[in-house]
């Protein structure tokens, strides 16, 4: 069976296009540590070999390819005469994925989210001025009572709109689907491995989960992401159900990358 191999990073050189397919380069870090008496590795070097077709779906260019992030699956390959593969291990790339960076994700930020913690931002500090402000006048001891009473009950009105605005969002988000659920993505947004693809779901529990949503309008379980990169992990039976059914999107729980 053919060794698979997943890579992360951007292209250290210019694209190159042939015939059929374009090449880049791209390099990952060794392991930090060898065995004694042999050389560490800094870093290995890798040449990637992409469709055209595919490359181009992407909506990358000779420019971005060099300042976006991506991933790459595909297999290593020794058939490339070494003036196409200037790299260490050349790789024949299956699927080529465009990774969101930091900045996009906030820009993709729902304005009712930000527009909630605007609101929260300015009422904590309409709080903390008028406490600054406020100096207590020299009064009797019940009196003093009275008015610590009276700033307690003011500031638990206006804290109150500011928690309820804070969870509000998160509890539309996640109603009515099953136990576990951390996000709800669409199909465009998960990206499945080969070995999944190779596949066959047993058409028994196919069905059972088929007939489940129908029952409920929901699946039984969420599938399993990996944070960051949205490979799917787990649960590649209920994926191939939801996208069956037509769902717009399917409840998904993190598993977080090792360190």
């Amino acid at each position: 069976m053919p060794h698979k191999i997943t890579l992360t990073g951007s292209a250290t050189g210019p694209l190159r296009e042939y015939d059929r397919y374009v090449a880049f380069d791209m390099r990952e870090k060794g392991s930090p540590s060898a065995p004694k008496g042999l050389k560490k590795s800094t870093f290995i070097s890798y040449t990637v070999f992409v469709a055209k077709k595919a490359f181009n779906k992407t909506g990358l260019t000779k420019k971005s390819i060099m300042q976006e992030k991506i991933l790459i699956q595909g297999e290593p390959t020794l058939d490339i005469p070494i003036d196409e593969c200037p790299g260490e291990v050349g790789v024949i790339c299956f699927q080529i994925t465009v990774l969101p960076n930091k900045k996009d994700k906030e820009g993709n930020e729902p304005n009712d989210k930000k527009e909630a913690k605007q609101e929260a931002s300015a009422a904590q500090q309409e709080v903390a001025v008028t406490k600054q402000e406020e100096k207590p006048a020299p009064t009797s001891q019940p009196a003093a009572n009275e008015e610590k009473k009276a700033e307690k009950i003011q500031t638990e009105v206006k804290e109150t709109p500011i928690q309820e605005k804070k969870v509000e969002p998160q509890q539309k988000q996640i109603t009515n689907q099953p136990k576990g659920t951390q996000d709800l993505l669409s199909f465009d947004e998960i990206i499945v491995p080969e070995e999944f693809l190779k596949t066959r779901p047993n058409p028994q529990k196919t069905q059972k989960v088929i007939d489940f949503v129908k029952r409920t309008g929901r699946l039984d379980e969420p599938l399993t992401i990996e944070k960051g990169s949205n490979i799917l992990k787990d649960g590649y039976r209920r994926y191939i159900v939801a996208k069956t059914v037509k769902m717009d999107k399917v409840p998904v729980m993190y598993e977080y990358q090792k360190s």
